[in-house]
C-alpha cells in the first residue's frame, strides 16, 4: 500500500511541488506523449547479479592494481597493513548494512540525498532540507564530475600507453581527447538504454574479477614455491603513531569507496527487499577478500620496499610471475578502470535526477527520455562538467580537499537513520540494523573528518567552507523560496524538445519494498 510518510510534497520546496506540472509548458512534451496510459518512470531492470556488479565494479578501480601502497607506507609493517585492509572492509560493510535499512524504508533513488532529505527535512522548514541540498551541491558539482574526469584520464592513459614509449611520449592533447571520448561514449550508451548500461557493468566486472583471479593465482603459485619471507616479517616496523594508523585507514577506505552506489538507483532494482540486500551482502565481503588476497599475492613476490617503489605494482608483479601472459594485467587494469567509470556515471546521474525532482537542481535534470526512459539530462550534465575538468587538467588536488566531505555526508546519513528511528518508528522496516552499527559508523566518520584537518590544517579547507557557504546563498532564494531565473521556463521547454525528455510520474512513493 502507499506509504504516506513518503509523499513527494513532504518537505519539498515550492518549485519542486510544481515542477512536474509546469515545466512542460503548453508546448512542451508531456508524459502522455511518451507512452499513453503507462507510468513514465525509469524501469526496474537491476537484479541481484547486476546490483552486485554495480557495487563491485565501482569499488574495484585501478588503485589496487597500480598503487596499493598508501596503507603499507603508513602502517610500516606487512601484518598491520593487512589488518587495516580488513578493518576498512569491516567498516565499509557496517556502513552498507545501514544503507540496506535506509534503502528499504526509503525506497527512493538518490542515495544520500534522499536519506538526508527524508531524515532531516521534516525537522525544520529552512534548515531541515539544507543538509540534503549541500550534499547534492558538492556531489553533483564537484566530487562526482571530478571522479568521472579522473577515471576517464586514467582509462585514456592505459589505452594510449601501448602506442608510445618513454622516449616518444604521446602529444599533450591525446590523453585528454581519449578521456573525453570515453566519458561521452559511456554517457551516450546510458542515455540510450538502462539495460545497456547495466550490461556493460556486468561485463566490466567479470573482466576485472578475472584480472584479480589472475593476480591471486600468481600469488598462490609463488607461495606454493615457498616464497613467504616477506609475509613472515609480520609486525616488524609497525608504526606506533595513532595518526599514521588513522591516515592508513583513510587511504584504505577510499579504495573501498563505492559500497553505497546501488542505493543511488533503488527505484530501478527489481524486488529491492531481496536484491538490494543480497547484492550488498555478497559484494562487500567479496571485495574485502579480493583486496586481502591481492595484497598477500603482491607480498609473496615483492618485498615491502619494492612494492612501495613500483609505479605500477600489478605490472611489476606480472613481469616476475606471469611470464608470456603478463600483458593481460594492463588489459585487465584498463577494463577495471572502464568498469569504475561506467559505474560512476551510472550512479552520478541518479543523484542529480533525485535532487532535481525535489527542486534542489533545475527541473530539466529531473526529466527522462520519452522513449528510452533514461535520465538523459542528468547524464549529459555530468558529462559536460567532467569534460570541463578533463580540459582543465590538474584536478587531483580538487578532489583531495573535497574528499573528506564524503565521510561528513556518511556521518549525517547515519544520524538521519537514528532520527528516523526516533521520529517515525511506525514505518515498516523489513530489515533493522542493530543500533550500535550506525553509532559506530557515525563516530568513525567524525574522527575521519576532524582528524586530517586537525593533523594538517590547510588553507584549501577554507575554500571548501566558502563553497558550502555559497551553496547556502544559492539554497535560500532558489530552493527555499522557489525562485527561478528569468527565462528558465522557456529554456526548459527548449531543452525538452531538443532532448525529447518529459517529466516523470512522481507521486507518493510506494513502500515498503
Amino acid at each position: 500500500m502507499d506509504n504516506p510518510a513518503f509523499n513527494a510534497d513532504d518537505g519539498a520546496s515550492p518549485r519542486s511541488r510544481q515542477g512536474s506540472k509546469d515545466s512542460g509548458g503548453k508546448d512542451g512534451l508531456q508524459p502522455s506523449d511518451a507512452d499513453s496510459g503507462h507510468e513514465t518512470r525509469i524501469p526496474r531492470t537491476v537484479g541481484a547479479f547486476s546490483g552486485t556488479a554495480i557495487i563491485v565494479g565501482t569499488m574495484i578501480g585501478s588503485g589496487i592494481f597500480v598503487s596499493p601502497k598508501g596503507v603499507l607506507e603508513r602502517t610500516g609493517s606487512v601484518a598491520l597493513s593487512l589488518l587495516v585492509w580488513l578493518g576498512c572492509g569491516v567498516l565499509s560493510t557496517l556502513g552498507a548494512l545501514c544503507y540496506i535499512e535506509l534503502g528499504l524504508v526509503i525506497p527512493e533513488s538518490g542515495g544520500e540525498f534522499s536519506y538526508l532529505f527524508r531524515g532531516f527535512g521534516p525537522l525544520h522548514r529552512f534548515f531541515g532540507p539544507l543538509p540534503a541540498f549541500l550534499a547534492s551541491w558538492i556531489i553533483n558539482l564537484i566530487t562526482m564530475p571530478a571522479s568521472t574526469a579522473i577515471l576517464s584520464l586514467a582509462f585514456a592513459e592505459y589505452c594510449v600507453q601501448p602506442f608510445f614509449s618513454v622516449e616518444c611520449p604521446p602529444p599533450p592533447a591525446v590523453i585528454p581527447l581519449v578521456a573525453a571520448a570515453a566519458c561521452w561514449l559511456i554517457t551516450i550508451a546510458h542515455c540510450y538504454s538502462v539495460r545497456m548500461g547495466t550490461g556493460m557493468q556486468n561485463l566490466f566486472t567479470v573482466s576485472k574479477l578475472s584480472a584479480v583471479a589472475l593476480v591471486v593465482a600468481g600469488g598462490v603459485y609463488s607461495l606454493y614455491q615457498g616464497n613467504t619471507r616477506h609475509l613472515a616479517t609480520g609486525f616488524q616496523g609497525s608504526t606506533s603513531s595513532a595518526s599514521d594508523v588513522a591516515t592508513a585507514f583513510y587511504s584504505g577506505l577510499w579504495a573501498y569507496d563505492g559500497w553505497n552506489n546501488l542505493n543511488y538507483l533503488t527505484e530501478e532494482v527489481v524486488n529491492p527487499a531481496r536484491n538490494l540486500t543480497l547484492a550488498i551482502v555478497v559484494a562487500l565481503p567479496l571485495v574485502t577478500i579480493c583486496y586481502l588476497l591481492i595484497n598477500v599475492a603482491y607480498l609473496s613476490v615483492l618485498s615491502p620496499r619494492e612494492l612501495l617503489a613500483s609505479p605500477a605494482v600489478a605490472v611489476t608483479f606480472a613481469d616476475r610471475v606471469l611470464g608470456p601472459v603478463a600483458f593481460l594485467i594492463p588489459v585487465g587494469v584498463a577494463l577495471s578502470v572502464a568498469g569504475a567509470l561506467n559505474g560512476t556515471i551510472l550512479s552520478t546521474s541518479r543523484i542529480c535526477f533525485a535532487s532535481a525532482r525535489q527542486g534542489h537542481m533545475v527541473d530539466i535534470l529531473s526529466f527522462i527520455h520519452a522513449r528510452h526512459l533514461t535520465p538523459a539530462p542528468a547524464l549529459l550534465f555530468n558529462a559536460v562538467l567532467a569534460s570541463g575538468m578533463i580540459a582543465a587538467g590538474n584536478i587531483d588536488n580538487l578532489i583531495d580537499f573535497f574528499s573528506f566531505s564524503a565521510w561528513t555526508i556518511y556521518g549525517l546519513v547515519m544520524l538521519a537513520l537514528l532520527i528516523l528511528r526516533r521520529t517515525q518508528p511506525e514505518l515498516p522496516r523489513p530489515y533493522r540494523v542493530p543500533l550500535w552499527i550506525p553509532v559506530v559508523v557515525l563516530l568513525v566518520s567524525v574522527y575521519l573528518v576532524v582528524g586530517p584537518i586537525a593533523d594538517a590544517p590547510k588553507l584549501e579547507y577554507v575554500y571548501v567552507l566558502f563553497f558550502l557557504l555559497f551553496g547556502v546563498v544559492v539554497y535560500t532564494p532558489c530552493v527555499f523560496y522557489g525562485h527561478s531565473a528569468p527565462g528558465m521556463h522557456r529554456l526548459t521547454e527548449l531543452c525538452q524538445k531538443a532532448l525529447e525528455v518529459v517529466p516523470t510520474d512522481y507521486g507518493a512513493i510506494k513502500g515498503p519494498c
